[in-house]
């Protein structure tokens, strides 16, 4: 049978209007790191090249390991010196990211090589030489599903950073995490579903 990520790991769940905190286990991606907005040329090209990537791996797993699986949805790690630019200013040009899509844990980096090589002969996608292979580990986070375009994401990761992570008893930990189960390109903007992520840290902790 085929592994379907979206309805087997918790992470990959959550409800509009409620924040969860949950316990993130550590999980292997496909990464590629760049600066800019969803709608740059830096980003597009991550993109173009993570899926033929994540496509060789999955077709390697099914014919070498008998282990067939979805691949799972693109998410990406986002950061800035100020977290305005985020929440009230949306200054994409100060934005930095990470975009990743999730392997499951018996990919090897030999298979990833591999991978690697059969793309880089195929269609040899831009950011090819950018892509790594990384266990990304964050714990306890605190998650909510966003609906809507992401430029109406302000009000809710406001709402998650000063009001329930401090109540809670947590802080802000590493980067803020989105996972995208649509494709912006092809999505109404009011159809767009969107996992929003924040690692946290008790308050007490260093």
């Amino acid at each position: 049978m085929k592994t379907d990520f979206k309805k087997s790991l918790p992470s990959y769940k959550a409800k509009p209007g409620q924040f969860d905190i949950i316990d993130v286990p550590p999980m292997n991606f496909l990464m590629i790191s760049g600066g800019g907005g969803p709608t740059s040329t830096a980003y597009a090209e991550a993109i173009q090249t993570l899926y033929p990537v994540a496509y060789t791996l999955k077709f390697a797993s099914k014919q070498e390991l008998q282990k067939d699986y979805v691949v799972p949805p693109l998410e990406a790690l986002w950061w800035a010196d100020d977290w305005e630019v985020f929440t009230t200013k949306f200054d994409q040009s100060q934005w930095l990211w990470t975009a990743m899509l999730m392997v499951p844990t018996w990919i090897t980096d030999a298979l990833f090589r591999a991978a690697l090589e059969k793309v880089a002969k195929k269609s040899n996608p831009p950011s090819l030489d950018r892509i790594r292979f990384e266990t990304l580990h964050e714990g306890t986070s605190v998650q909510t599903l966003h609906l809507g375009p992401y430029s109406d994401e302000g009000p809710t990761l406001k709402q998650m950073h000063e009001q329930f992570i401090p109540e809670n008893g947590l802080k802000m930990h590493g980067k803020h995490h989105e996972i995208y189960f649509n494709d912006f390109r092809k999505t109404a903007p009011e159809k767009l579903r969107t996992i929003l992520r924040q690692q946290v840290a008790r308050v007490e902790e260093n």
